[in-house]
């Protein structure tokens, strides 16, 4: 979900670096867990400002240097969320690649992290860019790229 970075000031405050684009996750009453089982007591967000590629929070309880200097490179963790529409890595990575017309461009092996918007990348070095996924349920996921783009791709 996340990493703590380095201590922002006196007051507690630490930089954290969100893996997830979802506003709920660094909002503020927000929990999460430095225990990837949601185990122990949760790190509750009381203000949270974006600066450049990273966020400012403060997190209940936090209330010094010292506090917050313990925190420093811990790895944050958040309860899933329920949303029928979003598009999880866990679940497309290991999944079978078909596009709309049912044709089979092979297993997912990897999402790459890319400036513009993430990649998904297919067995035999294959990526398409992540704008024409249109679905994933775990086992499939559907894309609808460009005409054309399968035959570039491919060589057919």
């Amino acid at each position: 979900m996340g990493r703590i970075g380095k201590p922002h000031g006196v007051r507690g405050d630490l930089f954290v670096s969100f893996t997830s684009d979802v506003e709920q996750r660094h909002r503020v009453g927000a929990q999460l867990w430095l225990d990837p089982n949601g185990k122990g007591e949760p790190l509750v967000i009381v203000t949270s400002r974006s600066q450049k590629d990273r966020f400012v929070v403060h997190f209940e309880g936090i209330d010094d240097r010292n506090d917050a200097e313990r925190l420093t490179n811990k790895f944050l963790f958040a309860e899933p969320i329920e949303d029928e529409d979003a598009l999880w890595v866990h679940e497309m990575i290991g999944s079978r690649v078909i596009d709309a017309q049912g044709h089979s461009w092979g297993v997912c092996t990897g999402i790459l992290q890319n400036p513009a918007h993430d990649i998904l990348e297919i067995e035999g070095g294959i990526l398409v860019p992540m704008p024409f996924v249109h679905s994933c349920d775990g086992d499939t996921t559907v894309i609808h790229p460009p005409d054309g783009l399968r035959e570039a791709l491919l060589g057919e």
